[in-house]
């Protein structure tokens, strides 16, 4: 019903229009979507511009509408330890509705590829990103849900893809769901693993742990770059959700708000 991670052109990665995002959203029978467009930057500056245009995401989003789809307004901005001013800044930029917060680039690299993999095993990667997880969102308050927790299992260069196991890791994915729940901040559940690694992200077990430890508020996003990805397993998702929380959230203003399920 609800698909709240998504990238148009606006981001360096998207590659459809709002409107055709949109339109897709409408097709495959959700009822709310949010735009969350990278901001995210390259601690060695070797990648180029990852942030959005203001300009460019306004004219994009601003006064679109499509009858039966309410649409929000949000970003995804990209947490490194060094980086917290930039976020202050970022969110400067316009009014949000929802902020997603996520890492991409741990010690200085890009988990998506071989550079940051050469020489580690995969627990050694899984638990190295995790780590790194955990210090942004201590440090971090800007970002209203920490998007796709177990990332690191979908990247282009793991050599084994694999939903990251709790047990193999459950002190400190305990840890980083406790910090999120004494925070007030939020979990998504990103639908893009299920055909690249065989797992939402995180999977529900992890949620489960969340709820558990206090975790209360719960979004679902398909992280899609091209329109035939939007509300790609959102139903499923769902049901997931419904049978360990009861409801889910969407964002308004930078609030939530709890949709039973």
């Amino acid at each position: 019903m609800f698909d709240y991670h998504m990238h148009s052109r606006v981001s360096f990665d998207g590659h459809d229009t709002g409107e055709a995002l949109a339109q897709a959203a409408l097709r495959a029978g959700l009822k709310e979507i949010c735009f969350t467009d990278h901001l995210d930057y390259d601690p060695l500056e070797q990648m180029g511009v990852l942030a959005f245009d203001t300009a460019a995401y306004n004219a994009e989003y601003d006064g679109l509408e499509v009858p039966g789809l309410k649409i929000r307004h949000g970003c995804e901005f990209g947490m490194t330890p060094e980086n917290a001013e930039q976020f202050r800044k970022d969110l400067q930029r316009r009014p949000f509705d929802f902020v997603l917060g996520s890492i991409h680039f741990v010690d200085d690299l890009d988990v998506y590829y071989p550079e940051w993999w050469a020489g580690k095993t995969v627990f050694q990667a899984e638990r190295r990103y995790l780590e790194a997880t955990l210090e942004c969102i201590r440090i971090h308050s800007g970002f209203d849900v920490l998007a796709h927790l177990t990332y690191i299992a979908k990247t282009h260069s793991h050599p084994a893809p694999r939903p990251v196991p709790y047990e193999e890791h459950k002190e400190i994915i305990d840890e980083i769901l406790r910090t999120l729940a004494a925070k007030g901040k939020g979990l998504e559940m990103n639908s893009s693993g299920m055909d690249r690694c065989g797992g939402f992200l995180p999977t529900a077990d992890i949620f489960r742990r969340f709820h558990t430890l206090g975790g209360e508020i719960v979004t679902i996003g398909s992280d899609a770059h091209t329109a035939n990805r939007v509300g790609q397993y959102s139903f499923e998702a769902c049901e997931i959700l419904k049978d360990i929380f009861g409801y889910v959230c969407t964002f308004e203003n930078r609030k939530p708000v709890f949709h039973k399920l």
